[in-house]
């Protein structure tokens, strides 16, 4: 298929008038089905430092929500899961939980958000003392975990697990259990990547109570929620001082860096060029082949409401 033909069916906003309005996020949008079952609609809608772009990339909802599916199988083992059904590209059919307002963050390398803080001088991230002496994409002695709350509106704001105890975010018990599920999640997700010649360098995980029980919800080790860099290269990389090849979505905010954006006050977001998007789409794919050895088969929708009437009727109160 020629991507450019599909750059105006970008999927950017779905509509059920016989459903409430969803809860539209950064990417999905998720719709009450009944009282314990939701709809989560993966769009084409991409954001960076807490911006969405005006422009979406073509297929990014379909990669997304297979390479999630992926994921959770391979995690399924460790921790329960959201999932119900994948009926459509686009769609998860999903358990409704009480989200827990943390983003759960584990780092393997001083990269992205660790780096520019770092590079400010400071040597503390979320509580944690980072070593001095290190270089961009240096790996931490240990994986670190630096939460953030789980802003409704506008910044994700990096805490402490001291702090999250102290304002009882998460009561002590259940955070424990969360750290302890993380950092096997981290491991694994590790793992699946060395085996596909990748290295995850840091990832975020989001948890819910499904019945009182910790559940793994929203996305698991995607390019949305996990940063890669290529294994073979490296270490060479690294001695001689060569920028990093990844697959995350770093290189974005690189270009709108380039393009003076960094989601602060008085600086206009740019629009992305069409064959900017389309790189981005080919990265997404990239990234989805190399993770589960397979290409992926863009399947172009140009219906999507309809779609969702026909899947989601089925769990009608």
């Amino acid at each position: 298929m020629d991507i450019n033909q599909a750059l105006p069916y970008c999927i950017t906003r779905t509509e059920l008038p016989q459903l409430t309005s969803p809860y539209r996020g950064k990417v999905r949008e998720v719709y009450e089905l009944n009282d314990s079952t939701l709809g989560i609609v993966v769009t084409d809608r991409i954001s960076a430092f807490d911006f969405i772009m005006r422009q979406a990339i073509p297929f990014k909802g379909q990669i997304l929500n297979k390479l999630a599916a992926f994921s959770f199988s391979k995690v399924s083992d460790i921790l329960p899961n959201h999932i119900i059904d994948v009926p459509h590209p686009n769609v998860t059919i999903a358990k409704k939980c009480s989200p827990i307002p943390i983003e759960v963050v584990f780092r393997a390398h001083l990269t992205g958000h660790a780096w520019r803080e770092y590079k400010s001088g400071k040597r503390t991230l979320c509580g944690v003392e980072m070593p001095d002496g290190l270089k961009e994409h240096d790996p931490f002695p240990e994986a670190i975990l630096t939460p953030a709350t789980k802003a409704m509106e506008g910044h994700d704001e990096d805490i402490s697990e001291a702090e999250i105890l102290t304002r009882n975010i998460v009561e002590a018990d259940l955070w424990e259990q969360i750290k302890d599920a993380g950092f096997q999640l981290f491991k694994r997700g590790q793992e699946v990547a060395h085996q596909q010649g990748l290295i995850l360098v840091d990832t975020k995980y989001e948890f819910g109570l499904y019945e009182g029980e910790l559940t793994l919800i929203d996305e698991v080790h995607t390019t949305d929620s996990s940063r890669y860099f290529y294994a073979d290269c490296f270490q060479e990389r690294q001695d001689k001082g060569i920028p990093q090849q990844q697959l995350s979505k770093e290189f974005l905010r690189e270009w709108l860096m380039e393009h003076q954006f960094q989601g602060l006050e008085g600086q206009s977001l740019p629009d992305l060029p069409d064959e900017f998007r389309i790189e981005v789409y080919n990265r997404y794919a990239e990234l989805y082949q190399l993770l589960t050895g397979e290409h992926f088969q863009p399947e172009l929708i140009t219906h999507i409401n309809e779609d969702l009437e026909g899947l989601f009727k089925p769990y009608f109160d």
